[in-house]
């Protein structure tokens, strides 16, 4: 196994591509193989270095609208069908919006996300002007680059968000197409991917990941990943499941903390040239948080995050500066 990840990592440092079977071979790796483990998180670095560089970027979120939502995402504390007792609030002011742009900027951020809860923005509705005079607001006061996470769009909603001044669309795949319908009921697989399409088609750049831990197998995240490599996603978010009291998987069980490095390196060799994001549930990792940042990830979603707790601006860029990354 190790000539294996050796002569596979040659062969994409070469500019070649891996193919789904080489990538669900990785899977076969213990996480108890402490020798493996570190081939394969190695390899991934080195991937990484070469593809990417030393660059690390963060990027950061507010929550701009909060709970009630229409959909049943079972691992969601604003959904409207679970009691998570979530303190629900409408669309912040833009106002209060730039207030809290300019104090993560001011932190170093180099990108910055308003993100609502919801099925959607409908390209008719008061809620979409009004983010768009936020977003123009946003762009004329700060020189952060501007992300929106609003859920399923049409194209004309999403021009909209590009001409306020909108650089990149967050949209989550979640989880595999196979295993979809286990966690959301309330909207498909391809109304995501749908999406995604219609935002890069209006020239919006696109952000997309998923959650580890929502009870999907290991085949299922890479299943995912080679879904978002198709989109040609150049930032992808890695979350862990944060189970929430009052949500379907409450009681999940948390990833192993050297199964989340394993996924890591496998992600990086899968998706080569893109920014892999530490995201929600990093925490998980514990003490590793480091060492995944030496298996292939290089950004971070930092400070708090929509309903749980991240971590503080200043100790990540301590954490990335001391392994070697520029900020």
């Amino acid at each position: 196994m190790k000539d294996f990840i050796k002569n596979l990592k040659i062969k994409i440092l070469n500019n070649g591509e891996i193919t789904y079977d080489e990538a669900k071979k990785l899977l076969n790796i213990s996480i108890d193989d402490n020798d493996l483990l570190e081939e394969l998180c190695g390899s991934a670095n080195e991937i990484r270095k070469k593809f990417c560089g030393d660059r690390f970027d963060l990027c950061s979120i507010t929550n701009a609208k909060s709970g009630k939502c229409s959909e049943n995402c079972k691992y969601c504390a604003q959904s409207s069908f679970f009691n998570t007792g979530i303190k629900a609030y409408p669309l912040i002011s833009k106002e209060k919006a730039l207030e809290e742009a300019k104090k993560v900027e001011i932190e170093g951020v180099h990108r910055h996300s308003l993100v609502t809860s919801g099925r959607g923005i409908d390209k008719n509705s008061k809620e979409l002007k009004e983010l768009e005079k936020i977003y123009l607001h946003l762009k004329e006061n700060t020189s952060l680059s501007l992300c929106a996470s609003h859920g399923i769009c049409d194209e004309e909603t999403l021009k909209t968000l590009y001409n306020s001044g909108v650089e990149t669309y967050h949209h989550n795949l979640e989880t595999s197409r196979d295993f979809y319908d286990k966690i959301c009921t309330t909207h498909t697989y391809d109304e995501r991917i749908n999406t995604i399409k219609l935002a890069k088609k209006v020239g919006l750049k696109v952000c997309s990941g998923g959650i580890w831990g929502l009870g999907e197998s290991e085949e299922d995240r890479i299943k995912m990943a080679f879904e978002l490599k198709k989109l040609e996603i150049s930032s992808v978010p890695i979350n862990v499941l944060m189970a929430i009291k009052g949500t379907p998987l409450e009681n999940n069980k948390p990833l192993e903390k050297r199964e989340i490095l394993k996924m890591i390196g496998i992600y990086r060799f899968i998706l080569p040239k893109s920014f892999l994001r530490y995201a929600g549930g990093r925490i998980h990792l514990e003490e590793l948080q480091e060492k995944g940042i030496a298996s292939g990830v290089n950004s971070a979603l930092t400070g708090n995050f929509l309903t749980t707790t991240g971590t503080t601006i200043e100790k990540d860029k301590e954490m990335i500066r001391k392994n070697g990354y520029e900020i």
